[in-house]
């Protein structure tokens, strides 16, 4: 199939999952498997490693990170071909992050087996010094494409983007970071230089598209949309995009109950995701390039 094609003709079911029929035999069953990828995802989890208290008065005893990881351990049990990604803000918010500065965040996220993720501005609150000891506890990489860390100590800390193999598919993954003046003090990042989000986007899905990657995944923490369109949000990259298949969003802590559909410049679909805040959902998007079908379900983690 060609690339792409599946996500011109996908559909979102209402019960958001595709599963494959029971009566196949396992043989058939574990080749069609090949052709299929469960992406499942966070953002802004913002330090939450203890679920809300069961007297919250809006997410009583949601989130926590025993349940999450009970949760990916359940869908990796079925499935064989999953990606568990984060588009950053992982610190910053509880006493855990005023603790421990960011460690036992990430070694949550190792154990939890986190295959990427990108930086938040929130990752920037103990300076790229602090980040910088807290990552050593990761086993994952952090994505940042327009972040151009070259004079600071990040040089060589973070990468553009990672191709991953799950059965059949290559997937190409990038991250996008927002814009740090005015919102991170100039201490905490340094001389990191800002580059335009949209131009470096659609370069890195160019050169994603050359390494023949079946998918193209952005993790983005530029927010999902603003008042003013001068702002460039999520739906403004899908839409001045190409290449870009999924949007994987963080920052405005914005929930969706399903991925909002975009076109880009060629009018192909661009699916945005995102998942609030503080670990409440985890994102799930199903792709079966075996019945040219896409479902998704964002999972209320309790």
């Amino acid at each position: 199939m060609k690339r792409r094609s599946f996500l011109e003709k996908f559909v979102l079911s209402s019960a958001g999952l595709i599963l494959m029929k029971p009566s196949l035999a396992s043989k058939e069953y574990s080749s069609l498997n090949k052709n299929r990828l469960v992406i499942l995802h966070t953002n802004d989890t913002h330090s939450n490693i203890d679920p809300f208290p069961e007297n919250h008065s809006k997410y009583p005893g949601m989130g926590g990170i025993a349940k999450r990881y009970s949760i990916v351990k359940q869908i990796r049990a079925r499935e064989p071909n999953v990606l568990l990604l984060d588009s950053g803000d992982i610190f910053q918010g509880t006493p855990y992050f005023n603790t421990f500065n960011g460690v036992l965040e990430m070694k949550c996220m190792s154990k939890l087996g986190y295959d990427a993720s990108t930086m938040g501005n929130h990752d920037f609150d103990i300076g790229m010094d602090g980040f910088l000891h807290a990552k050593q506890y990761a086993d994952f990489p952090f994505l940042c494409a327009n972040y151009d860390f070259s004079n600071t100590i990040l040089k060589s800390q973070t990468q553009a983007f990672k191709i991953f193999k799950k059965g059949n598919l290559k997937i190409g993954v990038f991250g996008i970071g927002i814009e740090l003046s005015g919102l991170v003090p100039r201490t905490a990042y340094g001389d990191t230089l800002y580059n335009d989000p949209i131009e470096i986007a659609n370069e890195t899905a160019a050169k994603l598209k050359k390494e023949k990657c079946d998918l193209i995944i952005c993790l983005s923490h530029l927010g999902f949309e603003y008042l003013d369109d001068q702002i460039v949000s999520d739906r403004i990259l899908a839409r001045n995009s190409s290449n870009i298949d999924i949007i994987l969003g963080g920052h405005t802590h914005t929930f969706l109950d399903k991925p909002v559909v975009e076109k880009n410049k060629e009018k192909k679909n661009v699916l945005i995701n995102q998942v609030g805040w503080a670990g409440i959902q985890l994102g799930r998007i199903d792709i079966d390039l075996n019945s040219v079908k896409l479902g998704s379900a964002n999972l209320i983690v309790f």
